[in-house]
C-alpha cells in the first residue's frame, strides 16, 4: 500500500537512490529540517552513506533490497536519471516516488526528450532518431553540418557525443559512441548556455532561481555565473521555458533545465538544450547565496512543504574542483569570500568532480 505524502512531518523517513554528492548534499538538507535519511546505492563507498541514517549496499535491481528501502521510507527520490526504469516501477507501486516515473522515462533517453518538449512548443534544436549509418547519412544531409550525433542514453558530461563537420566523419562518430542508438542535432552558435533550478510542489506551487550562466572546460562544467549575462526579457523566457516543462511534466522536485542563448539573426533567442529531473551542478552556487538553497528546496518539494524563498542575497560564482584541482582546497578555505564544500571521495582521479566552491559577491546597490 502506497503511503500518505503530503505533507510529511519531521522524523518522517526520506530515501535516496544514489549515493554520490548530490545524495549527500540532499541527506544534509534533509537532516537540517529534521528528516532522516536511507541512501540506497551499490556503491559501498559512496559519499552519501557517510552522512544518511541507513545504507543499502545492493544492485538496483534487487527487489528484495528494494522492498525493504520501500517499507522503511515515506518518500523516495533519486540523484541521479540514469536509475533503471524497472527500479523506479517497483518502488513507486510500493511508496511515494518523485519526481514521477515519467519524468525519469523522458530525462534519460534524449530522444523522448526531444519529443516531450517538440510536442509541448519548446525551442529545441532540429534532430531526427539514428539507428544506423543509413540514418546518419540521410539526416545529415536534411539537417546540415555541422551537427551533433548524441547517443539516447547515458550520456553525461560531454559523453556519447560527437561532432560531425562533414560526412567522411560519419563512420568515426559512429564508432566513438559505441554504434549505440543516437539523434543527431543541428548545431546551435550559441553566445552563452545559461541553466533554471526551478522547484514544483504537489499541490502546484511553483518557484524558480534566477539563471546562472555555465563556463565548461572539456565538456564538464567549470563555472556557473550569477547573474547570467542575459537581458530582462531573456531572463523572464528562460523561467517561463523552465515553468512550461514542470507544468507539463506535472513534475515535483528540483528540476535543472539547461539552455543556449543564441543572439544571431535566423535563430531563436533561447533553445532547450537538455532536461535534468534532479538538484543539479549548476545550481551549487545556491547554497551560499540563497535563504533556501537546491537541496532543501526539492526534500521541501517532495514532502509537501510549501518551497522556500529564491532570491539571492548575493551574487556568486561556483566554481568546480575536479581532479586535483582538489588540493587547493586550503587557498580557498582562507579566502574570505569562499565557501568550500568537499564531498568525502576517498580517491582523487582526473575529471572526477571532489568538491566546489562558491564565491559571494555583494550585489550592488541599483536604488
Amino acid at each position: 500500500m502506497r503511503k500518505a505524502l503530503v505533507p510529511l512531518e519531521p522524523g518522517s523517513t526520506i530515501g535516496i537512490l544514489g549515493g554520490g554528492q548530490l545524495g549527500r548534499m540532499l541527506a544534509l538538507a534533509a537532516a537540517r529540517l529534521g528528516f532522516n535519511v536511507h541512501i540506497f546505492c551499490p556503491d559501498e563507498n559512496s559519499p552519501a552513506f557517510k552522512v544518511a541514517e541507513k545504507s543499502y549496499p545492493y544492485e538496483y535491481e534487487d527487489e528484495d533490497a528494494l522492498a525493504k528501502f520501500a517499507q522503511a521510507t515515506d518518500v523516495i527520490t533519486y540523484e541521479f536519471e540514469n536509475v533503471p526504469a524497472q527500479t523506479a516501477a517497483f518502488l513507486s507501486s510500493r511508496t511515494a516516488l518523485h519526481p514521477s516515473t515519467r519524468a525519469l522515462k523522458v530525462a534519460q533517453n534524449r530522444l523522448a526528450e526531444r519529443e516531450f518538449l517538440a510536442s509541448n512548443d519548446i525551442a529545441i534544436a532540429p534532430f531526427a532518431a539514428i539507428s544506423c549509418q543509413q540514418d546518419l547519412e540521410r539526416s545529415l544531409a536534411e539537417i546540415g553540418t555541422p551537427a551533433v550525433l548524441k547517443a539516447q542514453t547515458l550520456g553525461y558530461d560531454g559523453k556519447g557525443q560527437a561532432v560531425i563537420k562533414n560526412s567522411e566523419e560519419i563512420p568515426k562518430a559512429l564508432a566513438s559512441i559505441g554504434n549505440v542508438p543516437a539523434i543527431l542535432e543541428a548545431f546551435i552558435p550559441f553566445e552563452r548556455e545559461i541553466s533554471v533550478i526551478i522547484a514544483r510542489t504537489p499541490s502546484g506551487e511553483i518557484s524558480a532561481y534566477d539563471p546562472g550562466e555555465n563556463q565548461h572546460v572539456n565538456h564538464i562544467l567549470d563555472k556557473t555565473i550569477i547573474p547570467a549575462n542575459i537581458t530582462s526579457e531573456t531572463l523572464e523566457k528562460a523561467i517561463t521555458t523552465a515553468r512550461n516543462i514542470a507544468e507539463a511534466l506535472d513534475y515535483v522536485g528540483v528540476l535543472a533545465v539547461e539552455m543556449f542563448i543564441c543572439e544571431r539573426p535566423g535563430f531563436e533567442p533561447l533553445y532547450v538544450n537538455e532536461i535534468a529531473p534532479r538538484v543539479h551542478n549548476s545550481g551549487h552556487w545556491t547554497q551560499d547565496a540563497c535563504l533556501t538553497d537546491q537541496f532543501e528546496q526539492h526534500i521541501r518539494a517532495i514532502c509537501g512543504w510549501p518551497l522556500g524563498p529564491v532570491q539571492r542575497h548575493s551574487d556568486a560564482v561556483m566554481k568546480n574542483l575536479i581532479g586535483d584541482d582538489f588540493y587547493q582546497w586550503p587557498q580557498f578555505a582562507a579566502m574570505d569570500d569562499h565557501c568550500v564544500h568537499l564531498y568525502g571521495k576517498t580517491k582523487v582521479r582526473a575529471a572526477r568532480k571532489m568538491g566546489h566552491v562558491n564565491q559571494i559577491i555583494p550585489r550592488k546597490n541599483t536604488n
